[in-house]
């Protein structure tokens, strides 16, 4: 199945998308590496995480005049966030995106939150940056470019495949 979904997610039934299902954001989608969801856990989120979208990711933005221009962002190695990610989508995130697979404590909290795990593909940083419209807000800049938190406005963001589903199967089995 291939399914459009608006993030922040507010109404959409996550339950109904499975393993192996093609998803495509529109909304916001936030970056967050290991240092960023490290500093969420410690002080709490910069941003509403209510229903987002993360994105393990370390883009490479241009700044000229001011202005920020996002030049590639591709995922970046998910099992680095594996200390975090549990705790982090206890706080209300809903989609994790990323590359490659994650433990069973992310399993289990993917369930308990009705929340799913997908995946880009590697690579693709270029196609993906087609899809950011506006990079909306940073914050946490001084954790460095990959390592702070981006706020994009996205448009048909994917493909991107679901790992691993709100009721626990995995493409990784």
């Amino acid at each position: 199945m291939e399914r459009k979904l608006n993030v922040p997610i507010k109404d959409e039934n996550l339950s109904e998308l499975n393993a192996g299902d093609v998803v495509y954001l529109t909304g916001n989608i936030l970056t967050a590496r290991d240092q960023a969801h490290k500093r969420i856990l410690e002080e709490g989120a910069p941003l509403d995480i209510s229903g987002a979208a993360l994105f393990h990711a370390g883009p490479i933005v241009k700044h000229d005049d001011g202005v920020y221009e996002m030049v590639a962002v591709g995922p970046t190695t998910s099992m680095r966030m594996n200390p975090y990610q549990s705790d982090v989508l206890d706080l209300g995130a809903k989609i994790v995106i990323g590359k490659g697979g994650m433990d069973d404590t992310v399993r289990e909290a993917l369930i308990r939150n009705n929340a799913l795990y997908v995946v880009a593909t590697g690579g693709c940083a270029a196609l993906y940056v087609d899809a950011v419209e506006e990079i909306e807000s940073v914050d946490w800049l001084d954790l460095g470019m990959p390592e702070a938190i981006w706020n994009l406005k996205v448009k048909d963001f994917g493909p991107l495949v679901v790992a691993i589903d709100s009721k626990g199967n995995s493409l990784y089995d």
